[in-house]
């Protein structure tokens, strides 16, 4: 059958039309590089599981006195950009009659993306968002959601039981309300963690995240019987083999189960890193694209 040159047009366009909305949405789930060189050139001493689990070389010379110019406060230059800062803001939300102090990095509106940060004990919003600590990381994040269009938020947490779960549920809903429902990442570090895996059990947060990210945390044994676990949501481990605070051991037998029920999860390794290993270490781009891909 032949068609006219009218037919012909109007089938090219339409062809046109869909093929450039996956390349924009490929585009979208994709965060560009930055500082690539510095901060994703680690050295993968072993894989396993298809490449769900790795282990990757840490050196503290290497990654701590030859990184940082004062050891653990403050990194050399070349690892920020402080421009990010001008997108900074702390703010006091009141959410559904609850107060929570967030500093937010990125627009308030219409995010392609959004990130959140559960700091540990003793911690606060502050530290989710220092330059300088943690060998520049938390400013690699900042930059990585600001170029891309997203949002990166560190809330203070006040609690670690069922009042700090609720708070972050409040935090989540209006994190993907004002970015017009897109994807949400939750991370949780250290004791922290306690808050992912209450957020894991209610099922309203689950309906609005993307993935989590659990560093140097503790283990849910009931995880399985979570409202995450049953959403197959994306969950990446990361540890340190010698962590003195939570054992990588109990964290690495949940990610070995759950890869044996072939859910979707990771697990990082850093051989030899201590406590506050991950969140050196931790390459922001490749496990933020993991999950968005997902």
């Amino acid at each position: 059958m032949r068609m006219s040159t009218s037919h012909c047009t109007i089938v090219a366009a339409i062809a046109t039309f869909f093929l450039s909305a996956r390349i924009g949405s490929a585009a979208a789930d994709t965060l560009a590089p930055y500082k690539e060189e510095l901060f994703s050139r680690q050295n993968v001493l072993q894989t396993s599981d298809g490449g769900a689990f790795e282990a990757i070389e840490y050196d503290e010379m290497r990654d701590i006195n030859g990184r940082d110019q004062i050891p653990q406060k403050r990194v050399q230059q070349k690892y920020v950009s402080l421009a990010v800062r001008k997108q900074q803001q702390d703010q006091t939300l009141s959410l559904n009659g609850r107060r929570v102090e967030l500093t937010r990095v990125g627009p308030v509106d219409n995010a392609q993306f959004t990130v959140i940060f559960i700091h540990g004990r003793d911690g606060d919003r502050r530290l989710g968002v220092n330059d300088y600590s943690f060998g520049g990381n938390f400013n690699r994040l900042k930059n990585l959601a600001v170029a891309n269009g997203g949002v990166y938020y560190s809330p203070t947490v006040r609690t670690f039981d069922g009042e700090g779960v609720t708070d972050m549920a409040e935090l989540i809903r209006y994190a993907s309300s004002k970015s017009g429902g897109r994807p949400v990442i939750l991370s949780c570090a250290s004791m922290g963690s306690q808050v992912c895996w209450g957020i894991a059990r209610d099922a309203g947060s689950v309906k609005l995240l993307k993935g989590m990210v659990v560093m140097s945390g503790v283990t849910d044994p009931d995880f399985a019987r979570s409202a995450f676990y049953k959403a197959k949501l994306p969950l990446w481990f990361v540890h340190g083999s010698r962590d003195p605070v939570y054992a990588a051991a109990g964290q690495q037998a949940l990610f070995e189960k759950l890869h044996e029920a072939k859910y979707p999860a990771h697990f990082t390794l850093f051989q030899n890193g201590n406590h506050g290993t991950p969140i050196r270490m931790i390459d922001w781009r490749k496990v933020l694209n993991s999950i968005l891909a997902s």
